[in-house]
């Protein structure tokens, strides 16, 4: 087999990638198609899902470095290569930062640009400083200048649920793009990426011929890595993790899918990889959970508890397509923020009521959600948790469950008092997000013709129903079961039918007792 190119995990410019033959999926098609359809373009996608990468490659671009896109689309596509002045602004760094040191740091990004054109200014404001800039470019070189903005919101997302600070910072971060529609004359392309959009921005109330791409259906795969590019470019990465995982080349696709596929940013779509992830696979030769890995924003968790969403809540969620356009500071519904982080994405729509379908894409980021949300149900002792969990987990795949909930019978009873740990609805969020875990399907409140099931799981074996009882008893929840007939809806499903009756104590806050029974 021919020695395979070095996969670019955690390189985000394109000069690098090309110089060091790493393997590149080439976007440059989807570039020039972009630069051609308006002067002002916004993209908003998830974080690491390549939109730095994209930046840099604008850049190498509008610089005229012809030599880096030899081979690629782009070549083919541009006849004439004219060399621009390229500003680029990355906000990534100015996260966590009050007032003031925000403003230094954006007066530091201008700098570093000014300084790439000899120029210098000694003005305090960030603002004035960009419009100087932006001219003194201009008349410089005599050329229309390009303005490339990595991550424009990043220094607003971790206060987005403080009250006190976004409106502070939101300011600050307005008074920096103002420049933009004033310098309309001397720009010849405008481009911004970030996670979601905050209308109250002047980037979106003042420039109002800006193009917001990201839910149009012919750029739907500008970034990330879609199932076409991943079985016509990456089949010796498939082949060599097949080799170490020892399974076929169609089982290792399978799970790939299952763990990095599913993303969706408009509808129809390519199927859409996490590139991130699944360039991490295919460099360590194993799957696992790297996107997580590299860092849960705050903001979701902080948001998730400002609008009281409940772990169960995050999928099936329906949304219209006025609510991906919702101004992320006056949401109503965390919806959009969910979707534009990559936490749920689009999976049907329906073109009568116009309502999009959104849930989970695939099990990299249900089980990373859920571990996120576990503290709120377990206090904090997560690594225990974690531990319990992974036993709970091998006595499943064993079928007893006797011996799984005697592992979260003592594991409870270690836990310190929790405020709403005397609500049903607390142990069925609990089971959801502990299931979850198992990377195992779940679902709560399933109706049947006769009521409601608390809890369906799904594993390769069995299917379970569950019914939870707070100080009552487990036998009382399995007469519910069979009163009710719930296994008669599931009949057809192909898998055994497992009812299991649960009865919370909410004195010692854990199981009191189960039953279980074969339908």
């Amino acid at each position: 087999m021919n020695k395979l190119k070095r996969l670019p995990v955690g390189i985000q410019t394109f000069s690098e990638v090309i110089n060091l033959d790493c393997l590149y999926i080439d976007k440059t098609e989807y570039i020039w198609n972009m630069v051609h359809l308006s002067k002002y373009i916004f993209l908003s996608r998830p974080r690491r899902f390549g939109k730095s990468l994209l930046v840099s490659t604008l850049q190498a671009y509008f610089e005229g470095k012809r030599e880096l896109f030899k081979g690629l689309a782009m070549e083919r596509l541009e006849k004439e290569w004219v060399e621009y002045p390229v500003l680029r602004f990355d906000m990534s760094l100015g996260k966590h930062m009050e007032k003031d040191q925000l403003e230094r740091y954006l007066l530091y990004i201008v700098e570093e640009n000014e300084k790439r054109f000899g120029l210098s200014s000694n003005h305090p404001d960030p603002n004035v400083r960009m419009k100087s800039l932006i001219t003194s470019v201009y008349e410089k070189t005599g050329k229309k200048v390009v303005i490339l903005i990595d991550e424009y919101d990043a220094p607003l997302l971790d206060v987005v649920h403080e009250e006190t600070a976004l409106p502070i910072l939101r300011n600050v971060m307005r008074n920096f793009y103002s420049p933009l529609k004033a310098s309309d004359p001397y720009l010849q392309f405008v481009f911004l990426t970030g996670i979601t959009k905050f209308s109250q921005l002047s980037i979106f109330s003042e420039l109002n011929n800006l193009t917001n791409i990201s839910m149009f259906p012919e750029f739907a795969g500008i970034c990330g890595i879609t199932k076409e590019e991943v079985l016509t470019q990456m089949q010796d990465y498939i082949e060599r993790l097949a080799r170490a995982s020892e399974w076929t080349y169609d089982e290792t696709v399978e799970r790939l899918a299952q763990q990095y596929d599913g993303y969706h940013f408009t509808w129809p779509s390519p199927h859409i990889f996490n590139p991130f992830s699944l360039l991490s696979a295919f460099a360590r030769n194993r799957i696992n959970n790297y996107w997580f890995a590299s860092g849960t924003p705050t903001y979701l968790i902080e948001m998730l508890r400002k609008f009281n969403v409940v772990p169960a809540g995050i999928s099936n969620m329906q949304a219209l397509a006025s609510d991906f356009d919702a101004p992320t500071e006056n949401m109503i519904s965390i919806t959009p923020l969910l979707y534009q982080s990559g936490y749920v994405t689009i999976k049907d729509y329906d073109s009568t009521s116009h309502l999009y379908t959104l849930d989970i894409p695939n099990g990299e980021i249900r089980v990373g959600l859920m571990d996120s949300l576990l503290p709120n149900y377990v206090n904090m002792r997560k690594e225990a948790g974690n531990t319990t969990i992974a036993k709970m987990y091998l006595a499943l795949l064993n079928e007893d469950l006797n011996e799984m909930f005697r592992l979260l019978q003592a594991y409870l009873l270690t836990v310190p008092y929790c405020d709403n740990a005397n609500s049903e609805g607390h142990y069925q969020q609990l089971l959801y997000v502990i299931f979850s875990l198992f990377g195992r399907y779940v679902d709560v409140e399933v109706h049947t013709p006769t009521g409601r099931v608390d809890i369906v799981m799904k594993t390769a074996k069995s299917l379970y129903l569950f019914e939870l009882k707070l100080n009552k008893s487990a036998q009382a929840a399995m007469d519910q079961i069979n009163l009710k007939d719930y296994a008669s809806k599931f009949a057809l499903s192909g898998l055994p039918i497992m009812k299991v009756g649960i009865n919370f104590d909410p004195e010692r806050r854990t199981i009191g007792d189960w039953k279980i029974e074969h339908a």
